[in-house]
């Protein structure tokens, strides 16, 4: 996916929030720690430094969302994060139940929360930060490369 494609897709799935522009996704994939793995429809942009891995961004195609995207793009990866990480960690507004849940099928826990952390139309949510430990193996339930 070119940035252009990543920032697109970026601005379908993120409607409460400012969406990421195109040089800000090739600034970060221009970074040796920072990896894509991507489909048709969605992405997980990610980084690995110091055997700790953070998911920035994972986006699914509002159009899509609910047919296993995003749990395949979660396990492809966490998968590929394994290899050289202990420990993953995300951050999620709490009013974003789908990924919260999504994100604890995976295998995170709550650890953090950051009050009021999102402006929203409405007022604010909190973000919760999650973390995962990566010692386990991850099953790999589909395909899916690093690096555009």
């Amino acid at each position: 996916m070119t940035p252009d494609a990543l920032a697109d897709l970026h601005k379908a799935a993120f409607t409460q929030e400012r969406p990421w522009s195109a040089q800000e996704f090739s600034d970060l994939l221009a970074n040796p720690h920072t990896y894509l793995s991507a489909s048709e429809c969605g992405f997980a942009l990610w980084r690995g430094i110091a055997e700790e891995a953070e998911l920035l961004t994972i986006a699914v195609d509002p159009a899509h969302q609910g047919q296993g995207i995003g749990t395949n793009l979660m396990t492809n990866w966490m998968s590929e994060a394994a290899r050289t990480c202990t420990s993953a960690f995300l951050e999620v507004a709490s009013d974003n139940a789908s990924a919260i849940a999504l994100y604890i099928r995976q295998g995170f826990g709550i650890i953090a929360t950051r009050t009021g952390y999102y402006q929203r139309p409405d007022g604010r949510a909190d973000a919760l930060i999650m973390r995962a430990g990566l010692s386990f193996p991850v099953s790999k339930k589909s395909s899916g490369g690093l690096r555009p």
